[in-house]
């Protein structure tokens, strides 16, 4: 009995540090699995590094769950993001071994995050953030590239090809499927170069479901430029195109498309994401007289310039003797920027109004 109690002493011992750290053996290499896992490159293993890889983890796993692309503009998901670790169930680490293109090793430690479900669920809720129910569709990506020798459709044996439009899809909380790219589907990419949708979806009957992802991806002047659209049940529910000096980052875009129009047909609750207020920033006032005003050409000129500068929100006249008008000016930025702008005055003297307003004088041009 004495052993057991303190066996259990010690787990509720372990549990009140936070998320646990699994212990690993050598060839039991960790993975995030499930919707409520992420895994994020770090440089280390410090607490640091540690705090900022949650932080990016959870971020990963809303937008999973929810398929908001930009959920950090949710109420409350910013204040979440700094406290990660309480949201996490678990983590642990991951060497990953590569090799540089000059033939070097390399190696890349990835934090493997596994995070409450329920608390996940409940910031979802707060946030008003959608949720997207599981199973999810699995469109099907028809994508022809021309790299200058004309089309050529991208099918299963091409699949690093298409890695960033995927790679994004399952960033985005869905998975995309590609063709086999067998010789009769090959001449899909003419219909898709065409912008024949009604073709693309004859060809992808003997896939389900019924939804496609076309795409062509081709040079456009010095980058690239991608042309989507999404098709379910031969409607076509989006259009858009995507320009781009790197070809993957153009190709990427389309997974937004399919996951946006995914989410409006699917996606349960939700509120729209607040929009931030305003910054409102106080001009500051001063006063400051202006000689050489002798007519009143001269007069509209000075006016019509003060008033056309960027930053002014007031300009109100207080006094005229003679060729010298005095004026109370508001402006953001203050008296600095307006010296800067105002190429048509050239400054005197600077002094103190009675009311303890900045002043100044200005000779005009």
């Amino acid at each position: 009995m004495r052993a057991g109690f303190l066996t259990a002493g010690f787990m509720a011992l372990m549990l009140a540090f936070g998320p646990a750290h699994a212990q690993r053996v050598e060839g039991d290499a960790v993975k995030a699995t499930g919707a409520y896992a992420a895994e994020v490159p770090v440089n280390n293993q410090t607490v640091a590094q540690r705090n900022n890889g949650m932080a990016r983890a959870l971020l990963k796993v809303l937008t999973n769950v929810t398929g908001d692309k930009n959920p950090i503009t949710r109420e409350g998901v910013a204040e979440a993001l700094r406290n990660a670790s309480s949201y996490a169930s678990g983590y642990d680490y991951r060497q990953d071994e590569g090799t540089s293109s000059t033939g070097a090793p390399t190696f890349k430690t990835m934090l493997v995050v596994r995070f409450n479900e329920s608390k996940i669920n409940q910031l979802v809720s707060e946030s008003g953030l959608p949720v997207w129910p599981t199973p999810r569709p699995k469109p099907v990506l028809w994508m022809a590239i021309d790299d200058g020798s004309g089309p050529r459709l991208v099918g299963l044996p091409q699949v690093n090809a298409a890695r960033p439009v995927l790679d994004r899809a399952k960033a985005r909380g869905y998975r995309l499927g590609l063709p086999a790219g067998n010789a009769a589907e090959q001449a899909v990419a003419g219909a898709i170069w065409r912008g024949d949708t009604s073709a693309v979806a004859r060809a992808s009957q003997a896939y389900q479901p019924p939804m496609q992802l076309i795409g062509k991806i081709y040079r456009s002047g010095a980058g690239w430029k991608a042309d989507w659209t999404f098709v379910d049940k031969g409607r076509v529910l989006s259009r858009s195109s995507a320009v781009d000096g790197d070809a993957r980052k153009a190709m990427a875009k389309g997974a937004d498309i399919a996951g946006d129009a995914l989410l409006r047909k699917y996606a349960r609750g939700g509120r729209p994401a607040k929009k931030p207020e305003p910054v409102v920033v106080k001009p500051t006032e001063f006063v400051l007289t202006v000689t050489g005003v002798d007519s009143g050409d001269r007069y509209r000129a000075l006016i019509n310039a003060i008033e056309s500068k960027s930053g002014v929100k007031s300009l109100t006249p207080l006094s005229a003797d003679g060729s010298s008008l005095t004026l109370e000016v508001g402006m953001v930025g203050g008296q600095d920027d307006f010296d800067k702008a105002m190429v048509e005055l050239e400054r005197v003297d600077t002094d103190t109004t009675d009311e303890g307003m900045t002043g100044a004088s200005y000779r005009l041009k």
